[in-house]
């Protein structure tokens, strides 16, 4: 799959391709949390790229991802987002 290709996947897809390699590395040992994880995993690169995109205006990135700003706010103390 080229570049091109991966990029215009879905984010579902991505997501999905991204669990079923970490599950295939795990080799029949067990795993737990692995919800959390993943919304870990997502969740810190999506402020940090929404963020960018309003120039750091915490207030515009609030309103794009449809969360409070003081939510917005503790989740960037969350995850240590200056």
């Amino acid at each position: 799959m080229s570049i091109a290709n991966n990029l215009s996947a879905p984010l579902s897809e991505q997501v999905k391709k991204s669990v079923n390699h970490y599950l295939a590395q795990l080799d029949g040992y067990q795993t737990t949390g692995l919800h959390a994880m993943v919304l870990a995993e997502v969740e810190k690169p999506l402020l940090q790229a929404t963020l960018q995109y309003s120039g750091y205006n915490q207030t515009k990135a609030a309103q794009i991802l449809g969360i409070s700003r003081s939510t917005l706010r503790k989740k960037l103390d969350q995850y240590s987002i200056s």
